[in-house]
């Protein structure tokens, strides 16, 4: 495959990925779920995860599932007219804080854009908007972004986990890579999807 093809691959299967992420918004919370953890094996279509929480959990892959890689990036790498997303939380300056951001690539500017609740703290946000503007300072960069029907700002502190999608094949999909997974469950602890974000180069997914 040239690269051409390849890297149209990529940002298809991460566009799926994310696109997948944005419809669980407004799912039902007792069929749709949320996986964050350490792979500790694969055998064949059977994936089993440590949660974060320290579950132990079995994914089932679903027939034709896809890889999408996670590698780290910078809030130096953020500029205006990118589209990201960024989980986020209030803060006492009215500023919201950032838990931790995905840059999009170009060809996926829109993809579940506006703002709503997401798991990752109390009260957190999920904001995929454009990036109108940057502004610098002691306490990280603060972006404003806008989405349809809406703005939003949010501080960017040192430390907080920045990501971008890269290529990843099922070989990703080793003991110990993190992955972030969204899927479906009937309640019998088991969970089943069609596509898995795998952290690559020793990335956490921070999603």
């Amino acid at each position: 495959m040239d690269r051409k093809n390849l890297t149209k691959g990529v940002l298809a299967l991460a566009a799926g990925a994310v696109v997948t992420l944005a419809a669980l918004q407004g799912a039902n919370a007792a069929d749709r779920v949320r996986v964050r953890g350490t792979i500790e094996s694969l055998d064949g279509d059977t994936l089993k995860v440590k949660s974060r929480d320290g579950k132990d959990i079995t994914v089932m892959l679903k027939s034709g599932w896809a890889v999408t890689g996670v590698t780290k990036a910078s809030a130096a790498d953020i500029k205006p007219g990118d589209f990201v997303g960024i989980a986020n939380e209030p803060t006492d300056s009215g500023v919201a804080g950032a838990i931790e951001v995905v840059i999009f690539p170009a060809s996926m500017k829109g993809t579940g854009e506006g703002d709503r609740p997401w798991d990752s703290k109390p009260n957190s946000s999920m904001t995929n908007a454009t990036v109108a503007s940057a502004v610098k300072s002691v306490n990280g960069p603060t972006l404003t972004l806008t989405y349809k029907g809406g703005e939003k700002k949010i501080n960017i502190p040192e430390g907080t986990p920045v990501v971008t999608f890269a290529s990843a094949t099922k070989d990703d999909l080793k003991a110990g890579a993190g992955v972030f997974i969204t899927g479906e469950t009937a309640g019998d602890g088991m969970v089943s999807t069609d596509r898995v974000a795998v952290g690559v180069n020793g990335t956490v997914p921070p999603m």
